[in-house]
């Protein structure tokens, strides 16, 4: 990837939502469907994912829809953090990445494996609207990342 590209990509993770701005906007909308729509608008909003990272071992099983995931170590503000880039082939599936990186992206791999990630999707009523097979898949991306946060922490 080019740096033009690389500095795109981390200007629009920058600007995403944040877990705090997500759960206030969910409250303010009155219905599962009017939160979907949003859920699908911020999906549009992910930075993209190069088609050369849209392989095979990349891939997180158990969802329904094709959905990529890599994580990279970084360094901010002295610490690593993990960087999570992400995409699916379906608009809510999108959606619910753009939930998942409000929750954990450019958290320190102590904090991911902290963080109680069903209280959110509680709150935001995800556990309670969305099918078997979605939260199946919603869950196997939060494995993913929680399994390379416990890998940096016991590589440290």
């Amino acid at each position: 990837m080019s740096s033009k590209q690389n500095s795109q990509t981390a200007d629009k993770t920058q600007n995403m939502i944040t877990i705090d701005e997500l759960i206030e906007e969910f409250e303010f909308l009155n219905d599962w469907e009017e939160r979907c729509d949003f859920l699908i608008d911020l999906g549009f909003e992910l930075p993209a994912m190069p088609e050369s990272e849209k392989t095979e071992e990349n891939r997180v099983h158990g969802c329904q829809s094709m959905v990529w995931l890599t994580t990279e170590l970084k360094n901010a503000d002295g610490e690593n953090v993990l960087h999570i880039n992400a995409d699916s082939d379906a608009l809510i599936v999108k959606g619910l990445i753009a939930v998942l990186l409000a929750i954990y992206n450019d958290k320190t791999p102590k904090q991911i494996l902290k963080t109680d990630v069903r209280q959110y999707f509680s709150h935001l009523q995800l556990d309670k609207y969305l099918s078997s097979q979605r939260k199946n898949g919603l869950f196997g991306m939060v494995e993913r990342v929680q399994s390379e946060a416990r890998q940096v922490v016991e590589r440290n």
